[in-house]
């Protein structure tokens, strides 16, 4: 008896462990918060952000309850881990020592970080076997398809209301459940890779490869049709990117042909829905205010250049450094990266490097099998996702919306995590109990 190893879309099936209630519960409730806070306007209002701090918290105990009861608590490898634990001393330490500007914002955004840590450690540790990928993957096809969806419907049959019903209490350009398009935009440059990567690969095959590529289509379309430039831009660098890759692994012409065709797709759909319009506004790149504010983040650093001025306390102290007129509340940097700067200086911005630098060291092996493996291609599209939302960051405050960031750290240690060590021992198993079935059978056949 000869058993096939090779096939990758069986090997989750077979060769992985059976998935307990746990990890039901866990890769579920993974999926329901961070769908919740997508849901729930990003999840910037205050009960909103307390619904999704407490279902991050219930995600986390069941994680432990889990390890208890198998009584082996052990956590994986994840290169991240050391980076986000020294960036969480970073916070503790300018609250314990009061080094903030305004200490009681720094501790309510504290709580934001801690939330982010716990569904990073909920992924890394959990979103791991190649059946769980699977399925995480999959969800997040089918709401981003849904979602897009709903996004478009709205904007047509727009009332000035989220879902129709819901009256913001801020002035924005409402798109989907955001109020602000650009935050629309960064979450769609994270789940439009998922769709894209899988229809690129191998994993589907006929009708159901046509259906996830509709699905990839559909997303990126919203992306421009949002109006976002900062979107838009990072949609095409993550389309650059993803070809790069694969040229530089393999030359392969099919996928340089499938990306073109997504684009073309792209811009048929928007002027199927006569939006053709929206391409437009790549053409009014001026840097206008945030350029301004950037420049005085940069003041605002050079006071407190090591340990900045407190995590979240960027409103709070901007206004004695502001150098234009406006009569706007200036809220967020408009860049993450200044912010981060200002509000942790240069040993929480060097964590970040660090962060990152983790990120791609482990990322980028694992997802060279993307094309014919879950975890590859789930590693690749997270990746792809990281990069575009990173790039937005620049010219937008997308990591300071709740949802966002936390789909954002989910990717990141997925990305960064280590493949199932129970899977790769099955797999090993399963490979020699093969060999020796085949020596059986040779054996046999020789008497």
């Amino acid at each position: 008896m000869i058993v096939d190893t090779t096939d990758s879309v069986e090997l989750g099936r077979r060769g992985g462990r059976n998935l307990g209630v746990f990890d039901w519960a866990l890769v579920l409730g993974l999926c329901t918060v961070l769908i919740f806070a997508i849901l729930a306007f990003g999840a910037v209002d205050e009960w909103s952000t307390f619904i999704f701090e407490a279902g991050s918290v219930v995600l986390f105990l069941i994680w432990a309850g889990k390890q208890v009861s198998s009584r082996q608590i052990s956590l994986s490898k994840n290169p991240l881990y050391l980076p986000a634990l020294l960036f969480a001393g970073l916070i503790l330490m300018q609250i314990a020592l009061h080094l903030s500007a305004y200490g009681y914002v720094t501790q309510y955004e504290a709580l934001h970080y801690v939330s982010y840590g716990m569904v990073l450690l909920v992924a890394a540790e959990c979103v791991r076997d190649e059946e769980v990928r699977k399925i995480f993957a999959l969800v997040m096809v089918i709401f981003g398809a849904l979602y897009a969806f709903f996004a478009i419907a709205q904007e047509l049959t727009s009332n000035g209301k989220i879902f129709w019903i819901h009256h913001p209490r801020f002035h924005g350009s409402i798109y989907g459940s955001y109020v602000d398009h650009d935050h629309y935009a960064g979450l769609m440059e994270m789940l439009a890779p998922v769709p894209l990567v899988l229809t690129m690969g191998h994993l589907f095959r006929g009708g159901k490869r046509a259906l996830v590529g509709f699905s990839s289509i559909l997303m990126a379309t919203t992306i421009f049709l949002s109006g976002s430039r900062g979107g838009m831009i990072a949609f095409v660098f993550e389309i650059v990117l993803f070809a790069a890759l694969t040229f530089a692994q393999r030359k392969n012409p099919r996928v340089a042909r499938g990306l073109l065709a997504a684009c073309v797709l792209v811009l048929g759909f928007l002027v199927f829905l006569g939006k053709g319009q929206v391409l437009g506004r790549l053409g009014d790149l001026g840097p206008g205010i945030r350029l301004d504010i950037t420049k005085n983040c940069l003041k605002m650093f050079l006071q407190r250049p090591w340990l900045g001025w407190g995590l979240g306390t960027f409103p709070t102290v901007y206004p004695g450094y502001r150098t234009f007129y406006t009569n706007l509340f200036i809220n967020e940097a408009h860049n993450d990266y200044a912010q981060l700067l200002v509000e942790t200086g240069l040993l929480g911005f060097g964590l970040m490097i660090w962060f990152l630098i983790c990120l791609y060291r482990r990322g980028w092996p694992t997802s060279r099998r993307w094309e014919f493996k879950w975890d590859g291609a789930l590693s690749l599209a997270a990746l792809l996702g990281c990069s575009g939302i990173l790039v937005h960051s620049f010219v937008d405050f997308n990591l300071q919306i709740p949802a966002n960031a936390a789909l954002f750290y989910v990717f990141c240690a997925i990305a960064a995590s280590e493949f199932s060590s129970e899977w790769s021992r099955s797999r090993r198993n399963r490979t020699r109990q093969a060999e020796t079935d085949r020596n059986f059978d040779d054996q046999a056949r020789f008497e």
